[in-house]
């Protein structure tokens, strides 16, 4: 049996290299603005990359229409992993798209700030995995999925509300190859 100090150190190291290769990345999609309309029931939030192409990280993909059309941003409840309804229907488009295109995504998974820096890192990146999961049940080869978590690092709004909450609470799909 493991000793519980032992488990708690590996566990500690896990999500400082998951926190370091969060930091370390610097693509085009890293810098975001949001608008939403988060009321209602809506999904209508838009994450834009600063370069204005929609969250589609690569030139060969921004010129794609069918990708472009796509839903890049998807939104999780409070403290929780699991795909919404919603969230399902988009990423079935997605799964069509991609089983038919060569190329890779990214997956990054925020949340809010509540909670620990390790909690959210650990947080973001079980709703990364949640996608890529479902993406993969759907026919899309796990060689073309990459996740990643920023936990709470990178928030889109700035706040301390549940809008600005709602908002952060995502993952961002990102075309990067």
């Amino acid at each position: 049996m493991i000793d519980n100090s032992v488990l708690k150190t590996v566990a500690s190291l896990v999500l400082a290299s998951v926190f370091l290769v969060g930091c370390g990345a610097t693509g085009k999609g890293d810098d975001v603005t949001a608008t939403a309309d988060i009321y209602g029931g809506e999904d209508a939030a838009r994450v834009e990359a600063a370069d204005g192409r929609s969250g589609l990280g690569s030139d060969s993909y921004a010129d794609d229409a069918a990708a472009a059309a796509l839903d890049t941003v998807f939104y999780f409840d409070f403290d929780k992993s699991e795909l919404r309804v919603d969230v399902r229907a988009a990423l079935d488009e997605h799964a069509t798209y991609l089983r038919n295109k060569s190329g890779v995504i990214r997956l990054e998974g925020h949340a809010d700030e509540r909670g620990t820096r390790e909690y959210n890192l650990a947080l973001g990146e079980r709703r990364a995995r949640a996608i890529a999961d479902y993406l993969a049940i759907q026919g899309v080869p796990n060689s073309q999925i990459e996740t990643i978590s920023y936990g709470e690092e990178k928030p889109v709004a700035i706040g301390h509300t549940e809008a600005a909450w709602s908002n952060n609470r995502r993952v961002e799909l990102i075309y990067v190859d």
